[in-house]
């Protein structure tokens, strides 16, 4: 599986999600613009100690990645969908797609894809 974040803005939750992605055996992949700098300095001040056994990529802009990943399958997670995490066929392969913590994916581009949308219910 693979776990997609679009200009993520806080530090603390990339490096979590980047955690739960080392023990799941997923790989990560940042979209820029980030809200924060990925350093050297930055890693070890953060306690990320973790980040040299990641398998990230990085991304200029979200053309980039979906040149890279064109024959790839994209599942956007939103709370706009009307499909449950529960009801997708996933296959190991996918990609899930998260928004930025403060607007989510964009418009557009849930409307492209909704057949491919799905949400994660918020308890």
């Amino acid at each position: 599986m693979n776990i997609v974040l679009l200009e993520p803005e806080i530090p603390a939750n990339t490096g979590n999600i980047g955690r739960t992605c080392v023990v799941t055996g997923s790989s990560l992949h940042l979209i820029r613009p980030l809200g924060f700098e990925i350093s050297e300095k930055m890693l070890k001040r953060a306690g990320l100690d973790y980040w040299h056994k990641l398998d990230v990529s990085i991304y200029d802009s979200l053309e980039q990645f979906y040149e890279v990943h064109k024959d790839k399958r994209i599942w956007y997670v939103t709370t706009k969908a009307e499909k449950c995490y529960t009801q997708a066929d996933y296959r190991p392969n996918d990609f899930l797609m998260f928004g930025k913590e403060t607007a989510g994916i964009p418009e557009e581009i849930l409307v492209a894809n909704r057949s491919r949308c799905v949400r994660i219910p918020m308890i």
